[in-house]
């Protein structure tokens, strides 16, 4: 099984560019790709014969992806849960994983064969909609309930940031879990 990694002067793994994805998946197959988008997601747009294995499910599926053989390509919607992905699997010791730089968009857009199905909602637009109807209920209960209800609000605002400073997002990690992001 290769272990190596391509990496750069810093030691964090280097993305593969979707060219370059496109070209080792015509000369490998599918099987060389791990879709850590959520089952909605992948049902929306996929490669067919790609591992789908969601972001949420992985910590729990390390050994499955430490059997593979060969190098891994990680793919997401745009590249950042990918990156994610490849930092949970060099956390457990598995280092034959490359991020797609900037997933599935990009690849698709270099000529990458993709399936369209059954369209679903991101997560990216879920949290957008979830944050909005928070913050927005906290102002109107602000106004019209009790004044502490601004604190909703600022409460939203404040995950908002440390989202965008931390690239971690609770929100983000609940809706992936909600009954509508599973197999059905």
């Amino acid at each position: 099984m290769t272990t190596n990694t391509i990496t750069d002067p810093t030691g964090a793994a280097t993305p593969m560019s979707p060219t370059e994805a496109v070209e080792r998946v015509r000369n490998r197959g599918p099987e060389v790709l791990i879709d850590i988008r959520t089952p909605v997601e992948v049902a929306g747009e996929r490669v067919d014969g790609a591992h789908c294995i969601p972001l949420d499910e992985l910590p729990g599926r390390v050994d499955e992806v430490r059997t593979m053989d060969g190098e891994r390509l990680l793919l997401c919607r745009s590249g950042k849960r990918a990156e994610k992905a490849r930092q949970i699997l060099a956390d457990a010791g598995v280092h034959h994983v490359r991020v797609i730089a900037g997933g599935i968009l990009a690849y698709a857009a270099v000529g990458g064969e993709t399936k369209t199905g059954q369209s679903g909602m991101s997560l990216e637009r879920q949290v957008r909609i979830a944050a909005g109807a928070l913050v927005l209920t906290g102002v109107i209960l602000g106004f019209t309930v009790a004044p502490g209800f601004f604190g909703l609000s600022a409460f939203v605002g404040l995950g908002l940031v440390f989202a965008g400073l931390t690239d971690w997002c609770g929100m983000g990690l609940l809706l992936a879990k909600m009954p509508w992001n599973k197999r059905g």
